[in-house]
């Protein structure tokens, strides 16, 4: 990948990248605060919610992305222009099933790995949420479709990323819009367990971000990571789900530390 003539410096733009992830994470959990007073139990991590109010939760979390995005395009004049989105050709296509397969081999080979290592991982918020809820978790196959996966990769990739295509070569551009995609899942995995931990899982997190982000790259195209990024959570939800419903309940536990644990969803809570 070819490197631009810098138009900033890189201090400046990865700051800059750093302040809309901030800025998104702020403007998500304003639009969820007023759940707290339909559902006490929202802002309170020992207790379990309503189902109606997580999902609206999720919902409103990552509308929060659209929002502050949004605001930084309008306040940039930018515009809805800057938005790379457009029919998949035939390449793109096959750039989104490849990046898809990538990612599923990606976490399942991580998975294993953890597993033969023994290494620690933190737990995340997803998971606790979920529990063995049939119904939250069919849900979240919609959530995946609809505001997970088009919010965050509209803010990372499209905003930041290309943003930070200012100041990077694209190939630097991913690894920095990766580790602060990283970064902001801090809130998801910091909730217990060993350090160490949670830097296994946030590995897990950057790396996904780098596939969905060379992707992007390699196709300036919104909806190639947007669709390859579903996927990816529809297989590990998918998974989950035919283990609760038909699986061996004793079995559950290793196959989320395997499989579910490492998602790639950011809950910024």
């Amino acid at each position: 990948m070819a490197s631009p003539t810098p138009s900033e410096s890189p201090t400046r733009s990865i700051l800059v990248g750093l302040g809309l992830a901030v800025f998104a994470y702020v403007v998500a959990n304003v639009l969820v605060a007023p759940l707290g007073f339909v559902d006490p139990a929202i802002a309170d991590p020992d207790q379990q919610a309503e189902r109606g109010t997580t999902i609206a939760m999720m919902v409103l979390n990552f509308a929060g992305f659209f929002v502050a995005g949004g605001i930084y395009l309008a306040y940039t004049d930018r515009g809805w222009s800057y938005v790379d989105l457009r029919i998949p050709s035939l390449r793109d296509w096959l750039w989104i099933v490849v990046t898809t397969v990538g990612s599923i081999a990606f976490i399942i080979a991580f998975g294993v790995l953890v597993q033969l290592l023994e290494l620690p991982q933190a737990p995340n918020d997803v998971v606790t949420m979920i529990g063995d809820d049939q119904v939250l978790l069919l849900a979240m196959f919609a959530i995946v479709l609809f505001a997970n996966a088009p919010a965050e990769e509209f803010l990372f990739r499209n905003i930041i990323q290309k943003r930070l295509y200012d100041s990077f070569s694209r190939a630097g551009a991913i690894v920095v819009a990766s580790l602060i995609f990283a970064a902001v899942h801090l809130p998801v995995y910091l909730v217990g367990g060993p350090l160490f931990g949670t830097l296994v899982s946030l590995f897990a997190v950057f790396c996904g971000s780098l596939i969905f982000g060379y992707a992007y790259a390699k196709t300036d195209n919104l909806l190639v990571p947007t669709a390859a990024h579903a996927g990816f959570n529809l297989f590990q939800f998918g998974i989950l789900y035919l283990q609760l419903e038909y699986g061996d309940p004793e079995e559950l536990e290793e196959l989320q530390s395997m499989l579910f644990e490492t998602v790639v969803v950011l809950i910024p809570l």
